[in-house]
């Protein structure tokens, strides 16, 4: 784990594989980094931290760079009391490339953080040379919506993260995946309550990214778990068709976490999609 002070705040992310800053910089049998394929960087959703990513850091870093940040509030990642709007978050991913010198790179997220993926491409596409989007979807909130999230916050203020993580564990992991339902389990409890509210009253203000999507000029992939009932397939095969080009994966035997709840097959689609993409 590393770690950098950037726009006021200490970020906490891993850098690792050939060209980053962990194990594995040196690449595979020492030859230094790659030139065929940019680093991977992938935003973890609410309220989860980075550790969400370990599957595919520690299946994809012998090939390729991946950096995974715990997003402000979340993690070993400061926490901001108040409003984290998106482009804020989106800021602080900007800073990390900055810092970290990648110019350009594959961009991924799921839920939460596939919105902020969106958030970046709507802020800085130059940056970005490939765009991953996983149990997400671009719409705005609605009225309604806005004051859930908002009574949602208070509600973790007041009552911490469990009774809420409790609630809702087998929407986010099948029951059938209880290995990566007690993963799950394990990140929400440990998110603090400050920095989950705070996301909650951003993401209430996002804006809509259904018209940025069909403007998306690189290699996309879409990934979504069958039994997802959060962002169900019929909101992935509607960002499929959005965006020119974009490839579909639908995983098997999984809910809203198809990276932890069936790994083999989101790293196998997310290695595909690496090959479509030029630096």
């Amino acid at each position: 784990m590393a770690t950098a002070h950037l726009n006021g705040i200490t970020i906490g992310y891993d850098d690792e594989g050939p060209g980053g800053e962990g194990p594995g910089s040196e690449g595979p049998g020492g030859e230094g980094p790659t030139d065929w394929t940019p680093p991977l960087l992938l935003l973890h959703g609410h309220p989860f931290d980075r550790t969400m990513w370990t599957p595919q850091r520690t299946a994809l870093s012998p090939t390729h760079r991946v950096i995974t940040p715990d997003l402000r509030g979340y993690g070993e990642t400061d926490v901001v009391p108040g409003t984290t709007p998106f482009a804020t978050f989106a800021a602080d991913v900007l800073a990390l490339l900055d810092h970290l010198g990648v110019a350009r790179c594959a961009l991924g997220g799921l839920s939460m953080g596939g919105q902020i993926a969106m958030e970046c491409l709507r802020l800085f596409p130059e940056r970005i040379s490939g765009l991953l989007l996983a149990d997400t979807f671009p719409t705005a909130e609605t009225d309604e919506g806005k004051a859930w999230r908002n009574a949602l916050a208070d509600r973790l203020l007041a009552e911490g993260l469990k009774p809420y993580a409790d609630e809702v564990l087998d929407k986010m992991a099948a029951p059938y995946n209880p290995r990566a339902a007690a993963h799950v389990h394990r990140m929400m409890l440990a998110a603090p309550p400050e920095g989950a509210a705070a996301a909650l009253r951003g993401r209430a203000e996002r804006p809509d990214y259904r018209t940025l999507l069909t403007q998306v000029a690189v290699p996309a992939l879409i990934v979504v778990g069958h039994d997802d009932t959060y962002t169900p397939v019929s909101d992935a095969e509607a960002m499929r068709d959005a965006i020119p080009g974009a490839e579909l994966c639908v995983v098997e035997s999984a809910a809203h976490m198809p990276n932890l709840e069936q790994p083999e097959v989101f790293n196998a689609a997310v290695r595909g999609w690496l090959t479509r993409i030029n630096t």
